[in-house]
């Protein structure tokens, strides 16, 4: 039987053999350059006066809007002298499309709000002030960590309900 090898129509095992190389990038997956940011972030924060508390607080807050069980998580609990900070890492290995920081949405903010309100009612911290920080690290590969605390980014008066009277002017 005689077999015609063409470029353009390469053996099935060759196929494959292509199919099954890995030639990817190698690159680190999102969940690895999280983790390694919570980690460059809880040093920096314990490097400039914070005492870490907690790391990855994870607590059911409620169901969303199509019933599905939603979880929130804090990613640090810190004391900045004594007040009270959730700290939320935003690490990205580029800022050139948008800075860390910008990833914490006001759906996010909500979400950690209500997270936090849990934690204070379970470690029973009413009295305590309370603050909402962000850290960012920009990880570019070969390079140092940049990483910048912006502490009070928000804040809960924004998001209180607002009271009706009942009276409409």
């Amino acid at each position: 039987m005689w077999r015609h090898r063409s470029p353009l129509f390469p053996e099935m095992s060759e196929i494959l053999s292509v199919l099954q190389q890995d030639i990817r990038p190698t690159v680190r997956p999102a969940s690895e350059l999280g983790a390694r940011g919570e980690r460059l972030a809880a040093a920096y924060l314990a490097a400039n006066g914070y005492r870490l508390i907690m790391r990855n607080f994870k607590v059911p807050i409620g169901r969303n809007s199509k019933g599905v069980a939603v979880t929130g998580e804090i990613d640090i609990v810190a004391l900045d002298g004594d007040v009270l900070c959730f700290v939320e890492v935003k690490a990205r290995r580029s800022a050139d499309f948008a800075e860390p920081i910008a990833a914490v949405t006001r759906r996010k903010q909500r979400q950690i709000i209500r997270t936090s309100r849990i934690y204070v009612r379970i470690f029973g911290l009413q009295a305590m002030n309370r603050r909402y920080d962000v850290v960012s690290l920009v990880m570019a590969p070969g390079l140092e960590p940049e990483i910048t605390i912006t502490k009070g980014f928000w804040s809960e008066t924004r998001f209180r309900k607002r009271s009706w009277s009942g009276d409409i002017h």
